[in-house]
């Protein structure tokens, strides 16, 4: 049974970075039950200080850190990282919830998405949980709901992915640049292979050899695990584009059952973690400035009928990339974990 006054060691591992500093937010808004905060980088970043809740708090080296002692391990420092130290953490006793993509696709390491499959995270024989890549996370929170009524057979996504889902550096090439092309400079892309700011491109992670890149891959293999369903057809196409926070998502859906957008509607009004807002006006869906960055929603709109197929259903899906598609749902597990005591 859970003991509700237990206060747990936590330790966020790449403390420093965006995804980092935002879950140390998350943590104190929703006031985690913290006994001792470690916060872990890497030599670099070390000796720096944070401040969470009016104490200013030690940035320690991850390579020299002892975790014994550590409950839970919130990782978001990359792949590389996550596969050196996770294992370590997750053997001197922590939960570890990885935010890479270094064990989501082991079948011993549970894909867990809060408000879509809590239950898979009782089962980690390794001691570690995965979070789904970010434009995953945001599609089935919106997507489940409607797979569980109607059963969907297929899946056609096109991403519009924000510049902060490739960190800092891309952040400040961004910024960068506008500032450049602005004032009439020429540009010298560093971060992304082209010009990024007033452009598009349908480009992000490493080309795979079926042609699509391994980011449009992530969204075919985690959506099928996070679902539960192999069967499920998925198409996508990644774009990043000249926005600072929040993804959106094109999505039009095929379902075994015909659901109308009136359906639709009424169903993801009452699931957890979704915000419609559909209204047929100037400015009535949800765009990443209006509605995503900085809030916690995955918010959809668009919803209408596919008129090429007559079990089609066109939606568009919103949600910050920082915080839901990666710090927030690490947050949310620890959450469970606490709870089972």
């Amino acid at each position: 049974m859970s003991n509700p006054d237990r206060r747990f060691h936590v330790a966020v591992v790449g403390a420093t970075g965006a995804v980092g500093e935002t879950m140390l937010a998350i943590l104190a808004e929703r006031n985690f039950p913290i006994a001792t905060l470690s916060l872990l980088a890497s030599s670099r970043s070390a000796g720096g200080e944070i401040e969470y809740q009016g104490e200013k708090i030690k940035v320690q080296d991850l390579s020299t850190f002892d975790p014994n002692g550590v409950d839970i391990a919130l990782f978001s420092a990359g792949g590389s990282v996550s596969k050196e130290f996770g294992p370590t953490f997750a053997a001197a006793g922590a939960v570890v919830i990885d935010n890479s993509s270094a064990f989501r696709y082991d079948d011993d390491v549970p894909l867990v998405v809060s408000e879509v499959n809590p239950e898979a995270l009782k089962n980690r024989p390794r001691g570690i949980i995965a979070n789904p890549n970010c434009s995953t996370m945001q599609m089935v929170v919106a997507l489940a709901p409607l797979h569980r009524q109607y059963g969907i057979e297929r899946i056609n996504v096109a991403t519009y992915q924000s510049v902060s889902g490739g960190g800092r550096s891309a952040l400040e090439e961004l910024g960068k640049q506008t500032g450049q092309l602005l004032s009439f400079q020429e540009i010298d892309p560093q971060r992304f292979p082209v010009q990024i700011a007033f452009n598009l491109i349908p480009h992000i992670d490493d080309f795979q050899e079926n042609g699509y890149t391994k980011e449009e891959m992530k969204l075919v293999w985690e959506t099928r695990k996070i679902l539960g369903d192999d069967s499920i057809l998925v198409n996508p196409t990644a774009v990043r584009v000249p926005v600072f926070y929040g993804h959106s998502e094109a999505v039009t859906i095929e379902t075994r059952d015909k659901v109308t957008p009136d359906a639709a509607r009424e169903l993801l009004a009452r699931s957890p973690g979704v915000e419609v807002v559909d209204r047929h006006e100037a400015g009535g869906y949800p765009t990443p400035v209006t509605h995503a960055s900085g809030t916690d929603a995955v918010y959809v709109g668009r919803i209408r009928e596919d008129l090429s197929h007559p079990r089609g259903l066109n939606l568009w899906i919103v949600s910050d990339n920082i915080r839901k598609g990666a710090a927030l749902n690490a947050v949310q597990l620890a959450e469970l974990v606490a709870a089972e005591g």
